[in-house]
């Protein structure tokens, strides 16, 4: 469907929130209340519309159906239009009553105690329904400030014909792995095992890879917290691969639309990308297609996997929060969240619907897309949100990503690289 053809676009909605003011209240009915006198809840989403307006209007029907005396008006927004206008909403005490936001963004407004603690509104048997990792991702200071709701994550695609060519049974799962067979295949085939990007604007994939490998990327003032020796490891990984030529050049010039290139080329053996993807590859290159597999995310020492969250936040300024966690509960119980993930291709964030045969089983000549889904669902046990919620995140990643490059090119030495990078950091 035109909306999921790629998880990337996914990453897009770190800034999110809600309607301006003025589209408040203009139905000339009391606030909180519908035209025929019921309570209303408005609930306000991220550019769901139009690929999942019959989805939406058919959950608020039954919700009504359920609870006569609530009413539920929908509003989407676009998603570029969405961190202002939370923020303006929220300033002046004009938010809605159920929000979808992402949990990086939403922390920030946490922080300034501007949604409900629904530690006090949902019971500890409720809470526990949802992957653990992705509920702990929206605690702050011991309040839950939203629900889980839908999740998307990468996965890898590898080229089985390359691998084979190369003398590797199996694909590469660790960093580890990685490098050894980065140069197995460069020798054997000539060809690339990956495509990297090191665009300080671009992809967040090695700034993550940090993590995977046991970095703490800033302490808890947010001072930089990488120059450790398991910083200093994840920057001589990258620069070594770099030196020894086991990543293309252009790594450092080209963004992630380039590995997707190479790939499809038939240049490289492994693609981080969404499950997705594979579609597209179908379509774009059936003969690298017919040799292509879902395999797991790379991970490093930690054993983690990154998720992309999407979550509900009761806003405290609600009239109506008793009914607003009541609506946001019934968009993310078990069978909901079920009912979108097949719907929209993504996947929920209940361990009920996780575990339901959707994602755990295929026939043995399933279509690949259809694989990916049950293996990037295999991953949610290890899955979080890896990166820090930092407001200025791009702006670390701009500065780790310079100083590797300038290492790479022999301008720093490793050492030099990952100081320059803390002071740039703490400085800035």
């Amino acid at each position: 469907m035109k909306r999921w053809k790629s998880w990337k676009r996914f990453s897009l909605f770190a800034v999110l929130g809600i309607l301006l003011s003025a589209l408040l209240g203009c139905s000339g009915t009391p606030s909180g209340q519908s035209a025929d006198g019921r309570q209303e809840i408005e609930f306000w989403t991220m550019q769901l519309q139009p690929d999942f307006t019959d989805y939406f209007n058919t959950l608020i029907a039954e919700f009504e159906s359920d609870n006569p005396d609530l009413a539920v008006r929908w509003v989407d927004v676009p998603w570029s239009d969405m961190q202002s206008k939370i923020l303006t909403a929220v300033s002046a005490g004009t938010a809605p009553d159920v929000v979808n936001l992402n949990p990086d963004f939403a922390l920030q407004l946490a922080g300034r105690n501007a949604w409900l603690d629904l530690n006090e509104q949902v019971p500890a048997e409720v809470q526990q329904q949802y992957l653990s990792k992705i509920w702990q991702a929206n605690s702050l200071n011991g309040q839950s400030f939203a629900l889980p709701w839908y999740l998307a994550t990468s996965i890898t695609i590898s080229n089985t014909a390359i691998l084979d060519e190369a003398g590797i049974t199996t694909p590469p799962s660790t960093f580890e792995e990685l490098a050894a067979a980065a140069a197995q295949i460069r020798e054997r085939t000539g060809k690339y095992a990956f495509f990297v990007s090191f665009v300080p604007e671009d992809s967040a994939e090695v700034l993550q890879s940090f993590v995977k490998m046991g970095v703490q990327l800033v302490d808890e003032q947010g001072q930089a917290a990488f120059n450790t020796p398991a910083g200093l490891a994840a920057f001589d990984y990258w620069v070594t691969l770099y030196k020894d030529g086991l990543l293309p050049r252009e790594a450092l010039t080209q963004g992630h639309r380039r590995a997707i290139e190479l790939y499809q080329s038939g240049e490289v053996a492994l693609l981080s990308t969404g499950p997705q993807f594979l579609s597209t590859i179908a379509t774009n290159a059936p003969a690298i297609a017919a040799t292509s597999i879902a395999t797991p995310q790379i991970t490093g020492t930690t054993g983690a996997k990154n998720v992309a969250v999407m979550n509900l936040v009761v806003p405290r300024s609600t009239d109506s929060p008793e009914a607003a966690v009541k609506f946001a509960l019934y968009v993310t119980n078990d069978a909901n969240q079920l009912a979108f993930a097949k719907e929209a291709n993504v996947l929920p964030s209940t361990i009920a619907a996780l575990e339901d045969e959707y994602f755990t089983q295929i026939a043995d000549d399933a279509a690949p897309a259809d694989q990916a889904r049950v293996v990037s669902a295999s991953q949610m046990g290890e899955a979080e949100v890896l990166l820090p919620p930092l407001e200025d995140i791009k702006v670390l990643q701009k500065i780790v990503y310079e100083n590797l490059q300038a290492a790479m090119l022999d301008q720093k030495t490793v050492e030099q690289a990952i100081a320059d990078a803390e002071q740039a950091w703490n400085q800035r």
